[in-house]
């Protein structure tokens, strides 16, 4: 069974639930609200989806807010540690749920590494498709799926990655597991192949052992072909994107 997370704000938990429920999951909606009142428990899950949307109105920052409501919450917090610590759990973080759980990094095993996702080099708010490159990690999400160059769409004010400093970006080099790319296929901060400014690109990455992967486009928008607005003839009903989601099944069997 997955949690399908919502918080105020958060408006992609739909999109998710279908690609889980299309790949073989149990989906249950999880509100917040849930998990702080004790009704539900992160242990009754093998994994969580933490959505796209506009936590708290993102008035503290991108998802911070949705990340402070655990941090500072003790029912929440020991909740997301002891399920961070299972060796048998896994975690998808997608655009306001990516900077919640940056925000969350110091909870989670592997994550040292993990940026923080501040206000977009442009300034603005920006939703448009691009392509992005899905490179070499152990992200149990896009095994098999490495050196694929696939259209993505995304949405969000704040999703430029800001490592704490160099030494952070290096290190970080090995977890990498997506990158804009412009129409040459290569890796670039160049707008508006790369939309939000994000160093070599980076904009999706995961922990050490791969259980835990955030990234800020939107594939659960489009894992069906008919979602695209531009797709290969011949690709069929799933896009490329549903292959994501039908990893997270097969690494729990």
């Amino acid at each position: 069974a997955v949690a399908i997370l919502r918080e105020q704000g958060v408006n992609g938990q739909t999109e998710l639930a279908a690609a889980f429920d299309r790949a073989g999951f149990d989906a249950f909606d999880v509100h917040m609200s849930d998990l702080s009142s004790g009704r539900r428990s992160l242990a009754q899950f093998a994994g969580f989806a933490a959505g796209g949307g506009f936590s708290y109105g993102d008035v503290l920052g991108g998802g911070a807010g949705w990340a402070k409501s655990i941090l500072f919450h003790a029912r929440l917090r020991d909740d997301f540690a002891r399920f961070f610590d299972r060796a048998d759990t896994f975690a998808a973080g997608i655009c306001n749920g990516c900077q919640m759980m940056g925000n969350l990094r110091g909870l989670i095993p592997g994550a040292g590494h993990w940026p923080l996702f501040v206000r977009n080099a442009s300034e603005q708010f920006e939703a448009r498709l691009v392509s992005v490159e899905i490179t070499p990690t152990k992200s149990l999400f896009l095994q098999g799926m490495e050196g694929s160059r696939i259209p993505v769409v995304l949405a969000h004010g704040e999703g430029l990655a800001q490592f704490d400093d160099a030494a952070a970006l290096a290190a970080a080099q090995p977890h990498v597991a997506m990158r804009f790319v412009d129409s040459h296929g290569h890796a670039t901060e160049r707008y508006p192949f790369n939309p939000n400014g994000s160093p070599q690109g980076i904009t999706g990455i995961t922990t050490a052992d791969g259980r835990f992967t955030i990234l800020m486009p939107h594939p659960e928008r489009v894992w069906r072909s008919v979602q695209m607005s531009w797709h290969p003839r011949g690709w069929g009903d799933a896009s490329p994107w549903l292959r994501m989601f039908r990893n997270a099944r097969v690494a729990l069997d």
